[in-house]
């Protein structure tokens, strides 16, 4: 293995954690709009998602170009092709943080939806976490912290799950509460699939560290 490889391969490493900790900041910041009804925080996160969308394109190009350059095989050819793929979830990621600061604008400005929100602060904590444990997972290349990701996402979907029926049911006793029903609802989903995201980011690195895909099993 050569210097200039090393190095390539470093650096590629270091580009990908700057757009997962860009990306984490925006989830953050998106869920503190919603949850704290803090607009200027979801502007905040719209107008940065240019500039995860630009990080995103220098990282798949700097993985094109050590594919060329090098020809990785075995276990480094595993690293770049998970850095492509979890590079294109985070930027995604992103895109779902936008969604939601996007409905936080919408619904801060309004009156609170009466509804107890349990359900909806635990999936909140559990993707903060999943994301959180996901990027670690990545910065050391644990796939046993990457597996615990994976554990989590049947119960993000199932709190996402039994907050939407507590919604729903609100909107069909009070129909002038339906336009902004949707919107939390919206957020709602895309919060829970933020969390898939962080899973198909947690396989990633099974396969990138392991060498096992994961993905599809129960």
């Amino acid at each position: 293995m050569t210097v200039h490889f090393l190095r390539d391969l470093e650096q590629l490493k270091k580009e990908l954690l700057t757009v997962g900790s860009m990306v984490e900041n925006s989830v953050n910041n998106a869920i503190a709009a919603l949850v704290n009804r803090r607009p200027e925080l979801a502007t905040d996160v719209i107008r940065t998602d240019d500039l995860i969308d630009d990080k995103e394109l220098e990282v798949e190009e700097q993985c094109l170009k050590v594919l060329a350059l090098h020809q990785p095989v075995a276990a480094d050819l595993r690293f770049v092709v998970a850095v492509l793929k979890v590079n294109s979830d985070l930027e995604r990621m992103g895109d779902y943080a936008v969604h939601i600061a996007e409905r936080a604008e919408y619904l801060s400005s309004g009156p609170v939806l009466n509804i107890p929100t349990d359900y909806f602060n635990e999936m909140v904590t559990r993707v903060q976490v999943m994301v959180r444990k996901v990027l670690d997972a990545l910065i050391n290349r644990d796939s046993e912290e990457a597996r615990e990701v994976v554990k989590m996402d049947d119960e993000v979907d199932e709190l996402h799950w039994r907050f939407f029926d507590i919604v729903m049911n609100l909107a069909r006793d009070d129909p002038s509460s339906v336009e902004r029903a949707f919107h939390t609802l919206s957020a709602s989903r895309h919060l829970e699939k933020i969390g898939d995201l962080a899973t198909n980011i947690a396989e990633d690195i099974v396969f990138m560290v392991e060498g096992e895909v994961i993905r599809h099993r129960d």
